[in-house]
């Protein structure tokens, strides 16, 4: 017997490439930081564009390199981005950029900015950004079936209420919508510590819990562990953390896993910003728990919309993704009111069942699929944060 939610539908926009996106972005794409001033001349000149500068891109090398074309070549490709422009210093990189995000289908043209100036550079990328407008903005939505949607998940500023309303919330989401289809996925990886017992056993089988525990365990020792002080207190968990109540990251720990309700299961481990390759389902991301770094990768992994469970309150939104806040804080709701898409305090006050969250949450997932703007997109929020593994040459 299919479930409610096997015939829900959205509007999205279909790409050459069959995936579907929610928004139709045009977006300038710097290969490196000093091409950024190129790239905001650019948007500046042509409106309805939109520029995503960065700090990084020049003399990375190895796995820190390999992330680096990993997340500006995913940022490009994702299916919420109609056509981009690549700017670069140089053209060998640009074009290893362009070649990538080709492979969609979409409309996609790099320029390089050595033996050309800024200035020529930025005239011949504007009128390639205008005709770029033109093109995504004569796209039409079509009704696309909910398994076409790809959501992600992150938390930020947790505290009591999260583990008990928002991440819940999320949960509940996610137990009924991967049955009919989607991709999702969660990550954090510190923020698993004191949990990883837990986070092995909701692995698809013995071989992904293993691959998922020595993912975990090698973050310990090569990131905590190899940097760790002897006050950990406003990192992990963090002052936020601590004043809404949270006094350890086993705490903040189990109150995260929250989020991947009570019978799902991970199929898969993606290393940061990869793409899902193991078809529709939950999987685990490698990454940081820094709020935008960690958003910032599960888009460039091609995901469209973003669900983002709070409790004290936490603003990152992100120019790509459209993120969906959540709170069961009433003092959020009180005192943050304008960031705040869904809002579940009704559990703690049990006048909300967790059921009845879940399902206003895939409302307004759904909404903001069709087109609504995010609290985060209304306010502006375009957080695009880079992870770097180690220094540069």
């Amino acid at each position: 017997m299919a479930s409610q939610y096997a015939n829900l539908t959205f509007n999205g926009y279909r790409r050459d490439n069959g995936r579907v996106g929610v928004r139709t972005h045009v977006v300038i794409l710097p290969v490196d930081d000093i091409s950024n001033a190129a790239c905001e001349s650019v948007a500046s000149n042509i409106k309805g564009t939109l520029a995503l500068p960065h700090s990084y891109g020049r003399l990375q090398v190895g796995a820190d390199l390999d992330l680096h074309f990993r997340t500006i070549i995913g940022a490009g490709a994702n299916p919420n981005v109609a056509a981009v422009v690549v700017i670069g210093i140089e053209p060998g990189w640009t074009k290893r950029i362009v070649d990538g995000i080709a492979e969609t289908g979409k409309p996609v043209v790099g320029f390089s900015i050595e033996q050309n100036g800024d200035l020529k550079t930025i005239q011949d990328a504007s009128r390639k950004a205008k005709e770029f407008v033109h093109y995504a903005t004569e796209l039409q939505r079509e009704e696309c079936p909910i398994s076409e949607l790809w959501v992600s998940t992150k938390c930020g500023e947790s505290d009591t209420t999260t583990g008990l309303g928002s991440c819940p919330t999320v949960g509940n989401m996610y137990d009924k919508l991967i049955p009919e289809g989607i991709h999702g996925v969660f990550g954090e990886t510190s923020e698993i510590t004191g949990a990883e017992h837990i986070c092995k056993r909701r692995a698809a089988n013995d071989d992904v819990g293993e691959r998922w525990y020595k993912m975990w365990e090698a973050y310990q020792n090569d990131v905590i562990e190899a940097n760790k002080v002897d006050d950990l207190s406003e990192s992990q968990p963090t002052k936020g953390n601590i004043e809404g109540g949270l006094t350890t990251i086993e705490e903040k720990a189990l109150g995260n896993l929250e989020k991947i309700g009570r019978q799902c299961r991970y199929i898969d481990i993606l290393e940061p910003a990869e793409r899902p390759g193991a078809g529709p389902g939950l999987y685990f991301m490698d990454s940081s728990s820094a709020a935008a770094e960690c958003v910032t990768l599960m888009a460039a992994g091609g995901y469209v919309v973003h669900t983002f469970p709070t409790g004290q309150g936490n603003v990152v939104g992100n120019p790509i993704v459209p993120v969906v806040k959540i709170t069961a804080n009433p003092r959020t709701v009180r005192t943050m009111s304008e960031h705040i898409d869904v809002d579940v305090s009704g559990v703690l006050r049990r006048d909300m069942t967790i059921d009845q969250a879940g399902d206003a949450l895939i409302d307004m997932i759904v909404r903001t699929a069709n087109g609504r703007n995010t609290a985060a997109e209304a306010l502006g929020h375009r957080e695009f944060s880079m992870t770097k593994l180690y220094r540069s040459a």
